[in-house]
């Protein structure tokens, strides 16, 4: 055993002999879940292979799976390099979520012994890192928080399995909660709708006032395939935009939700942002950009919103182009993370929406609650414990 793994487990022990003698307030790891983003510019090739290879991203069977990833990072590369490089070489996106991680501490602190990990899915930290990490604190409780308002089957559902071994690879025992989604969660809806409204007040107020303004809410697409399997992101995202276009109270509000960032050949849900884009230059309205499915700024706000679909727009004649932020810090967005965070806990169940039990209509086959794995992994977790 190192020096480090030593002292690790010195802490976990201390940790539960305080608890014992009832000396702390509870102990609460909350994992934040992220997709993650190279640290360097030589980061960029490793970090697409591990996206692509993954099987909930490229859904065929290994080793063509691997064989194709290698192809795509192949060709991705230069692009996703070039991209990185108009942000000084890396994402932005691990400091900015340690940022939310320490928000949200800081809004659980006084009433929870409270440490908020954050977990990357394609680049460090990982899951193993991570797990072992949470272990070697000695959390009495463990919550899995997705920074993905909408579930997908690629998104959260692939943190969830990488999670779930990761902490039986770590020797992980702890009764756990898991959030599988918070798309029309009230305080989320009311902390979007806040930013979006200002962006378009803001917006509005610079344009002249015979163009219109038309919203365009734009979320990551997926292939159509993986929607029509039972995939419930679709549903999830047009939900939100629904519930923050009523929590924003401007009546007859023009928007439309779109999708971004195909990276596959094959068909994927539309329309496209793109479409949306070329739709509004001729129809002559202004537009502003909304990250619907986006919790934090990176490369896909950052470069393909801001620069990318900025270019597209004038190509297309759009007036005037806007684009609303994302949430990162926002004082709202964390005070809502911290109510789901207290609402999982106060619920008996080990997999939880935003309301409590399943949100998903009957067609969403792969919505968590349908899904075994999903359901029981903190329940099998707290009985282990027993």
């Amino acid at each position: 055993m190192t020096a480090a793994q030593a002292a690790a487990e010195a802490e976990r022990k201390a940790g539960g002999r305080a608890r014992k003698a009832g000396a702390r307030k509870p102990r609460l790891a909350v994992v934040l879940f992220n997709l993650g983003g190279p640290d360097k510019p030589e980061s960029v090739r490793p970090f697409l292979y591990n996206l692509f290879v993954d099987p909930a991203i490229i859904r065929v069977p290994a080793p063509f799976r691997q064989l194709l990833a290698a192809l795509i990072t192949w060709r991705r590369t230069p692009i996703a390099a070039e991209n990185y490089a108009v942000l000084g070489g890396k994402s932005p996106l691990l400091e900015l979520t340690e940022a939310q991680a320490a928000a949200l501490a800081a809004a659980l602190s006084d009433e929870l012994d409270v440490k908020v990990f954050v977990c990357m899915r394609y680049w460090h930290p990982m899951s193993d890192e991570v797990a072992r990490a949470v272990r070697a604190w000695g959390p009495d409780e463990v919550v899995l928080l997705p920074l993905y308002p909408q579930f997908s089957t690629t998104t959260t559902g692939s943190s969830l399995d990488a999670w779930r071994e990761a902490a039986t690879r770590a020797g992980l025992v702890a009764p756990t909660r898991t959030l599988c989604c918070y798309h029309s969660d009230p305080g989320f809806v009311a902390a979007t709708a806040a930013m979006v409204r200002e962006s378009y007040l803001k917006a509005r107020a610079e344009l002249d006032p015979a163009i219109s303004l038309r919203v365009l809410f734009s979320a990551h697409g997926l292939p159509e395939s993986i929607v029509q399997k039972g995939d419930p992101y679709q549903w999830q995202v047009e939900k939100t935009v629904a519930a923050v276009v009523e929590a924003m109270g401007i009546p007859g509000l023009d928007h439309v939700v779109c999708y971004q960032s195909r990276v596959t050949p094959q068909k994927w849900i539309g329309p496209s942002t793109e479409e949306e884009l070329k739709r509004a230059g001729a129809d002559k309205v202004a537009v502003l950009v909304v990250p619907i499915a986006f919790v934090s700024e990176h490369s896909e706000t950052l470069v393909e919103l801001d620069i990318e679909y900025r270019e597209e727009a004038a190509e297309f004649g759009v007036p005037a182009y806007f684009r609303s932020p994302a949430q990162n810090s926002d004082p709202g967005f964390i005070a809502a993370l911290a109510d789901l965070v207290r609402h999982a806990r106060a619920g008996e169940r080990s997999l939880c929406s935003f309301r409590g039990p399943r949100t998903c209509p009957r067609s969403a086959k792969d919505c968590p609650h349908a899904r075994r794995g999903y359901a029981t992994a903190g329940r099998v977790m707290a009985e282990a414990e027993d």
